[in-house]
């Protein structure tokens, strides 16, 4: 059943509000209209677009990224805390896909996940152990994939690291990760 604009509008800005790196393409597909009539919808609440919304995210962000330089972070840091959280986006493009299917390549959705369990480190160096992973679903070009990493634990001389990579709301990629940090090396050595 469709839902008449006075009935979409609030719940189009809750969708929003909950996650505000969602398309206007899956938030049409949602709400089954088009793509034009979540623009206009989105215009007329003055809710801007995604790459807008993600910018404004990044704006309020983060603390500074110290085991490896920003731009050495796989996909768009928009969210971190030292030690706690952190979160990147990777839009899949054709550098990141098998030509033949269209599904990305395993490594890409690994580097996203291991950058961010380095960058979320609050320390000059930060290395990875050991990491288990587990791809959940096959990722296609076109497809924005969230990462989410939080940190889990921290001992002795090592702090793990959960990510847990998102298309939508659709889990794709689970890592942990066991990360060796230099101040720990340092005041055993």
């Amino acid at each position: 059943m469709k839902l008449s604009k006075k009935q979409r509008q609030p719940q189009l800005k809750e969708k929003i509000d909950d996650n505000p790196f969602i398309t206007d393409e899956a938030l049409a597909g949602f709400f089954q209209v088009s793509v034009q009539t979540i623009r206009l919808d989105r215009l007329e609440m003055n809710i801007p677009e995604v790459r807008e919304r993600i910018k404004h995210v990044a704006k309020k962000q983060y603390d500074t990224v110290k085991a490896l330089q920003l731009e050495e972070v796989i996909g768009e840091m928009v969210d971190l805390e030292l030690d706690k959280h952190a979160i990147s986006i990777l839009d899949i493009a054709e550098e990141h896909v098998f030509s033949r299917t269209g599904i990305a390549r395993g490594h890409h959705l690994f580097a996203q996940a291991n950058s961010l369990a380095v960058a979320i480190i609050d320390d000059e160096l930060a290395l990875t152990a050991k990491a288990n992973v587990s791809f959940k679903r096959q990722v296609k070009i076109g497809e924005r994939v969230i990462a989410k990493a939080s940190v889990s634990d921290i001992q002795n001389d090592r702090t793990y690291v959960k990510v847990n990579s998102y298309v939508e709301q659709e889990l794709v990629f689970t890592g942990e990760f066991a990360m060796f940090r230099q101040d720990h090396v340092e005041k055993e050595g």
